[in-house]
């Protein structure tokens, strides 16, 4: 199963009210709900490619995450 994973985030989050984050768990849910611990990864990395593109924002602990350097819990959120 291939899995468009940016257009998966981009829809998710368009769905939350303005301010609100999504988990990577909910993103990979979306994609796949019975095989979503396959898609962590998947997520993240292409979470790093729209944060890079401006799309998106990456947090940790409520505060914006630098795309390339952050580690653990995260969370995604519109620009």
């Amino acid at each position: 199963m291939t899995v468009d994973m940016e257009s998966v985030i981009l829809e998710v989050l368009s769905k939350l009210a303005p301010g609100k984050s999504a988990s990577s768990e909910e993103v990979a849910r979306a994609a796949d709900p019975e095989g979503w611990r396959r898609l962590t990864g998947h997520v993240r990395n292409t979470a790093r490619g729209l944060a890079r593109q401006g799309k998106i924002v990456i947090t940790r602990h409520g505060k914006p995450a630098d795309p390339e350097n952050f580690k653990g819990v995260y969370r995604l959120r519109m620009t």
